[in-house]
């Protein structure tokens, strides 16, 4: 049998049919992967979770093969039964705003843990991976979860301490970058509380009256909300005591005057622009419900809902003018203090620091009273851009208690002075993914440390990477910016003194006159006090100028200080 050989030509033509043919069928699996791709993009959309389809695949399948770790919020939830101290988070829904730039959800909230899926791209610029930072807290809330369930795990059990008749101190605080619904959930759960006061239980307490204070301290001034924003004063007393001179309680009786005063306090708060968000609370704003004896008007309790302003991060303050700036340094300050103060008191320490912000001193007795408990609610904005402030959130709720994630999570492999051990990082687990993180440059750990302790708190170990003559320049610029607010507070006082002042001198004046239009005046005596009058207002006017020539300086530093920080 003679066997034919295959020719050098049809070698090549069946290598090239080969060739192609495997061109087709690569053609026709992309073209069934984009019609796919296509088609999971619309269910997502449909989803309300539009965004990169790759990503919100791999933050499905994390979710998948997660989500039989989720706990309910009474199954063993901690809380406030016995800690002194809840700390919470809450996820809020999706918005226009981060549905439009095309935003996917980023955060998954199984409770009691939440978790960060940071979106990453390997050094070929195609691969992508995810990062997961969880961090378990008291309760955590996703974005089905109500309100009502929300008030009912963390305010509510604060509402019948205040109620005991012990003499109690309770605070809720609402915490979060700025647009992530601390605002919204503070306002529902101040309906709530009404309900509560209110409602066919009522407060348990006797021959007691309920009343209303509300203010803000803004720019390291302090201001009645339900009182024409009048400036307040905070003194201590003889005994330790904080007083807040001038501010005006209003009894209420009923649900509707509560809510009314409620919805006035909101009105007259202090809103700006920031990058982050169109209308940003700049100021914190606390609502003082207090319990006092009809026949002697001493205290019998006290509830605090302090709304906290948005916190922001420094890189996102560098466009800012100077005053945009002074607040986010005098936010940032008194936010960290706030920590310090919660941590000291669930630590049980022996020394609260109280007195580093106003905030904090207002709110001493909530902090040094031994019938006092706290809860914190810290609101968290889903968004994939919005990641590293939630990241942000996290840590300053996760050291408040310190908390650990358990084995289900992963465990953190950081050393333990690393900032990053403060939640648990892993890379994600799909076997699609290879688990070799693509390198990381030098400064790319820095940006992932908590910007409050970046900018304002020296006590943690930067890891190397933040020089002697950087945490100078941070503290200096802190240092200044509260000079700065205390210059501003002395002019601004010497100045209305002074006109109150010449508005007397002026009527004085005006009395001089009148007595030397008749016949029978003394000219010496007239020129005489003339003369003290004026001596007077000169030596105002030079006071006024040399205040007015030191807090020109202060700001001069600022700006200064602010350039170099910016660089």
């Amino acid at each position: 049998m003679v066997r034919k050989s295959i020719s050098a030509t049809d070698q090549t033509r069946l290598r090239i049919e080969k060739m192609e043919a495997d061109r087709e069928e690569r053609r026709r699996r992309q073209e069934a992967m984009r019609i796919e791709r296509a088609a999971e993009e619309k269910r997502n959309v449909a989803q309300v979770n539009p965004g990169d389809v790759d990503f919100i695949g791999l933050v499905r399948q994390w979710r998948e093969e997660h989500s039989g770790l989720a706990r309910s919020h009474t199954e063993g939830s901690g809380g406030l039964s016995e800690d002194k101290i809840c700390v919470c988070v809450r996820k809020r829904p999706l918005n226009e705003k981060e549905r439009k730039k095309r935003d996917h959800d980023a955060v998954t909230c199984l409770h009691p843990t939440a978790t960060v899926h940071s979106a990453k791209l390997r050094v070929d610029g195609i691969s992508k991976y995810l990062d997961h930072h969880s961090f378990r807290f008291d309760h955590a809330f996703d974005e089905e979860t109500t309100t009502e369930e929300v008030y009912r795990c963390t305010a509510k059990p604060l509402v019948d301490w205040v109620c005991g008749g012990r003499g109690a101190r309770a605070t809720v605080f609402a915490y979060g970058q700025t647009g992530s619904g601390k605002t919204y959930t503070m306002g529902r759960i101040q309906q709530m509380v009404a309900d509560t006061l209110f409602g066919d239980e009522g407060c348990s307490l006797e021959n007691a009256t309920c009343s209303i204070a509300i203010f803000e301290i803004y720019g390291g001034r302090i201001q009645d909300l339900l009182n024409n924003r009048n400036r307040l004063k905070v003194l201590e007393d003889g005994k330790g005591e904080v007083i807040i001179s001038g501010l005006e309680e209003f009894e209420a009786t009923n649900p509707k005057q509560f809510l009314a005063m409620i919805e006035k306090g909101h009105t007259n708060r202090t809103t700006h622009a920031t990058e982050a968000n169109d209308v940003s609370s700049r100021s914190h704003a606390i609502c003082q419900i207090l319990f006092r004896d009809k026949n002697n008007g001493k205290l019998k309790g006290k509830l605090s809902l302090v709304d906290l302003a948005g916190s922001e991060r420094g890189n996102d303050t560098k466009s800012h003018n100077r005053q945009r700036r002074t607040e986010s340094a005098e936010i940032n300050t008194s936010l960290l203090a706030l920590k310090e103060c919660i941590r000291a008191i669930d630590g049980k320490s022996q020394h609260v620091p109280y007195r580093q912000s106003k905030l904090t001193l207002i709110l001493k007795d909530c902090f040094v009273s031994r019938n006092a408990k706290t809860a914190m609610i810290a609101t968290l904005s889903p968004g994939s851009s919005s990641s590293d402030h939630t990241l942000n959130t996290l840590r300053y709720a996760d050291r408040i208690k310190e908390n650990v994630v358990g084995d289900d999570f992963g465990k953190e492999t950081c050393p333990k002075k690393s900032p990053m051990n403060r939640g648990q990082t892993n890379k994600s687990p799909l076997k699609n993914v290879s688990n070799n993180p693509p390198p990381t440059k030098a400064n790319d750990r820095f940006d992932e440390y908590d910007e409050l302790d970046q900018i304002l708190d020296g006590d943690d170990d930067n890891d190397g990477n933040d020089t002697d003559d950087e945490a100078y320049r941070r503290e200096e610029f802190s240092e200044t910016v509260q000079n700065l607010y205390e210059e501003q507070e002395r002019l601004l006082n010497l100045h209305m003194n002074i006109i109150h002042e010449n508005a007397e001198l002026l009527m004085e004046e005006n009395k001089l006159l009148s007595s030397v239009q008749g016949d029978d005046y003394d000219v010496d005596e007239y020129a005489m006090r003339l003369s003290e009058i004026v001596d007077r207002k000169t030596e105002m006017v030079e006071n006024l100028r040399e205040r007015l020539l030191s807090f020109q300086g202060q700001l001069k530093k600022e700006e200064e200080l602010s350039k170099k920080h910016s660089h």
